[in-house]
Protein backbone atom coordinates (compact mmCIF):
# COMPACT_ATOMS: atom_id res chain seq x y z
CA UNK A 1 0.00 0.00 0.00
CA UNK A 2 2.09 3.20 -1.23
CA UNK A 3 -0.37 5.06 -2.95
CA UNK A 4 -2.38 6.59 0.56
CA UNK A 5 -5.08 9.77 0.07
CA UNK A 6 -4.70 11.55 3.70
CA UNK A 7 -7.97 12.91 4.76
CA UNK A 8 -8.31 16.15 6.06
CA UNK A 9 -8.39 15.02 10.35
CA UNK A 10 -4.68 13.55 9.54
CA UNK A 11 -3.33 16.59 8.63
CA UNK A 12 -4.88 18.99 10.88
CA UNK A 13 -3.54 16.86 13.67
CA UNK A 14 -0.14 17.56 12.59
CA UNK A 15 -0.66 21.37 11.44
CA UNK A 16 -2.39 22.06 14.95
CA UNK A 17 -0.23 19.02 17.40
CA UNK A 18 -3.05 17.54 18.31
CA UNK A 19 -1.34 15.08 20.53
CA UNK A 20 -1.07 11.78 20.44
CA UNK A 21 -2.32 11.43 16.74
CA UNK A 22 0.24 14.12 15.67
CA UNK A 23 2.92 12.14 16.09
CA UNK A 24 1.08 9.34 13.78
CA UNK A 25 0.59 11.84 11.32
CA UNK A 26 3.93 13.15 11.01
CA UNK A 27 5.39 9.75 10.57
CA UNK A 28 2.61 9.44 7.30
CA UNK A 29 3.80 12.91 6.00
CA UNK A 30 7.83 11.70 6.90
CA UNK A 31 6.65 8.61 4.61
CA UNK A 32 5.30 11.10 1.84
CA UNK A 33 8.12 13.35 2.28
CA UNK A 34 11.11 10.76 1.82
CA UNK A 35 9.02 9.24 -1.07
CA UNK A 36 8.17 6.18 0.76
CA UNK A 37 5.04 6.33 0.22
CA UNK A 38 2.89 8.16 -2.50
CA UNK A 39 0.79 11.09 -0.85
CA UNK A 40 -2.29 12.55 -2.09
CA UNK A 41 -5.39 14.73 -1.37
CA UNK A 42 -7.84 16.34 -3.11
CA UNK A 43 -9.18 19.80 -3.53
CA UNK A 44 -11.95 19.75 -1.09
CA UNK A 45 -8.90 19.18 1.16
CA UNK A 46 -6.96 21.41 0.53
CA UNK A 47 -9.83 24.28 0.38
CA UNK A 48 -10.91 22.84 4.27
CA UNK A 49 -7.36 22.43 5.80
CA UNK A 50 -7.41 26.57 4.26
CA UNK A 51 -10.75 27.33 5.84
CA UNK A 52 -9.99 25.91 9.21
CA UNK A 53 -5.68 26.80 9.13
CA UNK A 54 -7.29 30.35 8.18
CA UNK A 55 -9.23 30.67 11.53
CA UNK A 56 -5.73 30.59 13.38
CA UNK A 57 -3.29 32.19 10.84
CA UNK A 58 -3.00 35.09 8.53
CA UNK A 59 -3.25 34.11 4.48
CA UNK A 60 -0.16 34.19 4.17
CA UNK A 61 1.23 31.93 6.93
CA UNK A 62 -1.65 29.98 5.58
CA UNK A 63 -0.34 29.95 2.20
CA UNK A 64 3.12 28.68 2.89
CA UNK A 65 2.07 26.06 4.97
CA UNK A 66 0.07 25.11 2.21
CA UNK A 67 2.80 25.35 -0.64
CA UNK A 68 4.73 23.22 1.58
CA UNK A 69 2.30 20.43 2.10
CA UNK A 70 1.96 20.08 -1.86
CA UNK A 71 5.80 19.74 -1.73
CA UNK A 72 5.27 16.49 -0.74
CA UNK A 73 1.82 15.08 -1.67
CA UNK A 74 -0.19 15.70 -5.48
CA UNK A 75 -3.87 16.21 -5.74
CA UNK A 76 -6.23 14.26 -7.41
CA UNK A 77 -8.72 15.27 -10.01
CA UNK A 78 -12.23 16.12 -8.82
CA UNK A 79 -14.89 16.52 -11.70
CA UNK A 80 -18.36 16.37 -12.03
CA UNK A 81 -18.47 12.72 -12.21
CA UNK A 82 -17.45 12.36 -8.87
CA UNK A 83 -19.41 14.81 -7.71
CA UNK A 84 -22.32 12.48 -9.19
CA UNK A 85 -21.00 9.59 -7.91
CA UNK A 86 -20.89 11.21 -4.47
CA UNK A 87 -24.59 12.39 -4.69
CA UNK A 88 -26.02 9.07 -5.77
CA UNK A 89 -23.83 7.15 -3.21
CA UNK A 90 -25.01 5.85 0.03
CA UNK A 91 -22.67 7.81 2.44
CA UNK A 92 -24.02 10.17 4.82
CA UNK A 93 -20.97 12.38 4.70
CA UNK A 94 -21.00 14.30 1.28
CA UNK A 95 -17.59 15.38 2.06
CA UNK A 96 -15.96 11.49 2.31
CA UNK A 97 -18.23 10.86 -0.48
CA UNK A 98 -16.26 13.00 -2.72
CA UNK A 99 -12.82 11.94 -1.38
CA UNK A 100 -13.76 8.23 -1.76
CA UNK A 101 -15.18 8.78 -5.39
CA UNK A 102 -12.07 10.84 -6.10
CA UNK A 103 -9.93 8.35 -4.80
CA UNK A 104 -11.86 5.50 -6.86
CA UNK A 105 -11.43 7.86 -9.92
CA UNK A 106 -7.30 7.64 -9.73
CA UNK A 107 -7.74 4.11 -9.88
CA UNK A 108 -3.99 3.31 -8.00
CA UNK A 109 -4.74 4.86 -4.44
CA UNK A 110 -4.43 1.86 -1.83
CA UNK A 111 -6.01 3.13 1.24
CA UNK A 112 -7.54 6.12 2.41
CA UNK A 113 -5.86 7.45 5.71
CA UNK A 114 -8.24 8.65 8.25
CA UNK A 115 -8.52 9.02 12.15
CA UNK A 116 -12.48 8.59 11.13
CA UNK A 117 -13.06 5.12 9.74
CA UNK A 118 -16.64 4.61 10.11
CA UNK A 119 -17.64 7.52 7.46
CA UNK A 120 -15.67 5.58 4.44
CA UNK A 121 -17.46 2.13 5.36
CA UNK A 122 -19.50 2.44 1.97
CA UNK A 123 -15.87 3.55 0.41
CA UNK A 124 -14.18 0.95 -2.40
CA UNK A 125 -11.20 1.53 -1.23
CA UNK A 126 -10.50 0.73 2.59
CA UNK A 127 -9.80 3.35 5.13
CA UNK A 128 -6.92 2.84 8.13
CA UNK A 129 -6.02 4.72 11.04
CA UNK A 130 -2.29 6.61 11.22
CA UNK A 131 -0.92 4.25 13.55
CA UNK A 132 -2.88 1.06 11.90
CA UNK A 133 -1.46 1.96 8.28
CA UNK A 134 2.34 2.70 9.64
CA UNK A 135 2.05 -0.76 11.08
CA UNK A 136 1.89 -2.21 7.75
CA UNK A 137 4.24 -0.11 6.62
CA UNK A 138 6.40 -2.27 9.10
CA UNK A 139 5.46 -4.94 8.38
CA UNK A 140 5.69 -4.64 5.00
CA UNK A 141 8.91 -3.11 4.77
Amino acid sequence: MRNILIDTDVILDLFFDRKPFSDYSAQILTLCETRLVNGFITPVICSNLYYLLRQTAPHEKVIDKLRLLLSIIDVLIMNKEVVVQALNSGFTDFEDALQSFSASMEGNIDAIITRNIKDFKNSNIGAMTPENYLMTIEINQ
